[in-house]
């Protein structure tokens, strides 16, 4: 079957009711879905092959207010289909929330020809007026009866997970013409959907079946549309990502050496005669940058400073810098250490045996590497300038984002970006970025802060109506790793460093050598800037000081991290952060912060928590330039558990691209 089947939940399913699918590995799908009682956006990724987490943000019309209401499901995935079993999944619906939308199922799915049929036994309001009675009654009391959260949400209550007195069977089929990418749905969903349950007035049709048709524009964009419950018809989008597709090395103009004596345009400045001049112009011609170079004749033995401003995947880029260097190199060199140098941290050094070959036939990485620890060459025979040719100077188009407020779930600025980078002298950095108001509907917002705590972010509202124009960022950086450690990274700044606060703070990273394992610690002194976006600022200020750990799974690339420390409204607690990175560049998590705040005074949501999406631009754009847009979802935006979000425990992200595990799948050893 086709695997765009979506429900209007999120979840792989029929319309309101889920069905025992999930998508491909990596798969991250978005979609809304309206009708004359319910409006719903949907964020749904595939965490594992077995496992389907999806975040909702649901909207009652019929209620005052159209009040609004956050949920969580997850799906896991028990047996996969075979010729003679279904597919069988067990679920849990507003994990964590109000239990406005409290469910728990399981749920068969299988395939005959062009059928699809789903059967499954629902607890909560997929019991509806119930059916039979609850058979895990027999196995616990506890099971016998069935409580709602509390107002405020963000509760893991696991008492009423699959309890309840009664429990229903839900289901539908499936089927999908025979050269039409479109399917035909019918749905049993014994849910009543009465107020105080989901949203829906009493006066709304208890009917349980809902019957429409789901087409599949592309392979990547379902359109559906339902008479739900035999009363209203309902309208539902959504569109998928692939963020599992292989990393692309760039589209790069037709390679001719340097070493051609017809090669015209041999810049000015440059020795042709100089083996690491040609070099030095061919890998800049392939997106590379060579910042530094030694040889060591009587080892025969070169070692290459290596920088990659194209490359999505950095086995790709050395594989590029290999090629290039074994043609230009002397002829004695045997071994070649390639320094990987990201951002001024020297992380890795890959070691390759040089080898005789063609333009036509490069030596791939998979043919072995030995992985040592970085290096810094302190007095390299060949250096590289590039205070002029690395001042960056830009204008973008950009946004800003403000998301699920009660009163206006998608709020929005674009603006133009002006922003520049300058080198200055012994590694620093200068970066700056103003913000040009184009449009904003910020201005309708009413939503201001009542927090019990410091409104070091609730009053974030402010900063984006008084501040619509303004600097963004002004600041001093500096990046490196100490020569007499390699391991251990490090990076200081000063100035404005965000929207809402200036400050002067640091980090440093330990990441030993071929380790799954890597330590931090940060901190940041601040103070809160002024409304309008300029340099004034007021009188709050504090530190925050944290201490992190960090570790890389073994298993689909995914990374997890703990931050323990200060934060900005002077909480104490920890952050816990789960990342999945993907060769081309994506990276998806999420994040969860529990201060000694409590519930009430944290307000809305309990604590704090929220997704952070990291899209390669460049695969989007074509761009012969890697670039990335980083964005962070909370459902509600409260002061507990605030922090610097890229000025805390962020060195070992920013060099995860690099990482020892990054290489030795490649081929090294």
């Amino acid at each position: 079957m086709s695997a765009s089947l979506a429900s209007n939940y999120g979840t792989k399913g029929l319309f309101d009711t889920p069905s025992a699918r999930v998508y491909n590995d990596g798969t991250f799908a978005t979609g809304m879905t309206q009708d004359a009682f319910l409006e719903s956006y949907m964020l749904t990724y595939q965490a594992f092959p077995w496992l389907q987490a999806t975040y909702r943000y649901n909207g009652f019309k019929n209620l005052p207010n159209q009040n609004w209401d956050r949920n969580y499901e997850v799906k896991a995935t028990i047996f996969r289909e075979s010729r003679w079993v279904p597919e069988v999944a067990v679920g849990i619906r507003d994990l964590v929330g109000t239990g406005v939308f409290g469910a728990e199922y399981l749920v068969a799915t299988k395939q005959y020809d062009n059928w699809d049929v789903t059967l499954g036994l629902g607890w909560g309001n997929l019991a509806g007026d119930g059916q039979f009675s609850n058979p895990l009654g027999f196995v616990s009391e506890r099971f016998d009866s069935r409580t709602r959260s509390g107002p405020q949400g963000g509760t893991l209550q696991v008492d009423t997970f699959f309890a309840g007195k009664d429990v229903s069977l839900f289901g539908g089929i499936e089927y999908t013409f025979e050269n039409y990418p479109i399917k035909a749905v019918v749905e049993y969903n014994p849910n009543p959907y009465v107020t105080g349950q989901s949203g829906y007035d009493n006066t709304a049709s208890k009917h349980p079946v809902t019957w429409g048709l789901k087409w599949d524009m592309t392979d990547d964009v379902t359109v559906g549309i339902a008479y739900r419950h035999l009363q209203t018809l309902g309208l539902s989008i959504q569109a998928r990502l692939d963020t599992t597709a292989p990393a692309t090395k760039g589209n790069t103009p037709r390679f001719i050496s340097s070493l051609d004596t017809k090669q015209s345009g041999f810049p000015e400045g440059l020795d042709k005669n100089s083996w690491y001049d040609r070099f030095l112009f061919d890998i800049e011609r392939a997106n590379l940058l060579v910042m530094s170079a030694q040889l060591y004749p009587t080892e025969k033995r070169a070692v290459l400073e290596i920088g990659n401003v194209s490359y999505p995947y950095w086995p790709d880029a050395i594989d590029e810098a290999h090629k290039l260097a074994s043609i230009h190199l002397p002829k004695n060199i045997q071994t070649i250490d390639y320094i990987v140098n990201v951002d001024g941290h020297k992380v890795q050094t890959i070691r390759l045996t040089r080898d005789t070959f063609g333009l036509i036939n490069p030596v791939s990485m998979k043919t072995g590497a030995d992985i040592l620890s970085g290096r810094t060459l302190t007095q390299p025979l060949h250096k590289t300038n590039f205070f002029t040719k690395h001042m960056h100077f830009d204008v973008t188009l950009s946004n800003r984002l403000m998301l699920f407020d009660p009163d206006q779930p998608l709020s929005f600025q674009f603006y133009a970006k002006i922003a520049s980078v300058v080198n200055l002298p012994n590694d620093w950095k200068a970066i700056a970025a103003y913000r040009y108001n184009l449009y904003n509907n910020f201005g309708s917002l009413r939503r201001y802060s009542n927090s019990a705590l410091p409104p070091v972010r609730t009053d974030v509202l402010r900063y984006l109506q008084e501040g619509e124009d303004g600097i963004e960022s002004l600041y001093v950086d500096k990046r490196g790793s100490f020569s007499l450690m390699p391991t251990l990274h490090y990076r200081m700044y000063a100035g404005v460093l965000e929207t809402m606060y200036s400050g002067v703070g640091g980090e440093l990273l330990f990441q030993p050598n071929q380790s799954r394992l890597a330590f931090g610690i940060s901190g940041n002194a601040v103070k809160k800037r002024a409304f309008d976006g300029g340099l004034d600022h007021l009188d709050y200020q504090t530190t925050t000081a944290f201490a992190s750990l960090f570790w890389a799974s073994p298993f689909h690339n995914y990374d997890m991290a703990v931050h323990v420390g200060r934060y900005l409204a002077k909480d104490v607690g920890a952050t816990v952060q789960v990342r999945r990175t993907f060769n081309n560049g994506w990276q998806i998590g999420l994040w969860a912060t529990k201060t000694n705040v409590s519930a009430e005074d944290f307000g809305e949501g309990s604590f704090d928590k929220g997704f952070f999406f990291r899209v390669p631009l460049h695969t989007i754009t074509g761009s012969r330039v890697k670039s990335h847009y980083q964005t962070r979802l909370r459902p509600i935006q409260r002061d507990g558990g605030a922090r610097l979000e890229d000025h805390t425990g962020n060195l070992w992200w920013d060099l995860r691209d690099a990482r020892y595990d990054v290489f030795s799948r490649a081929g090294g050893r």
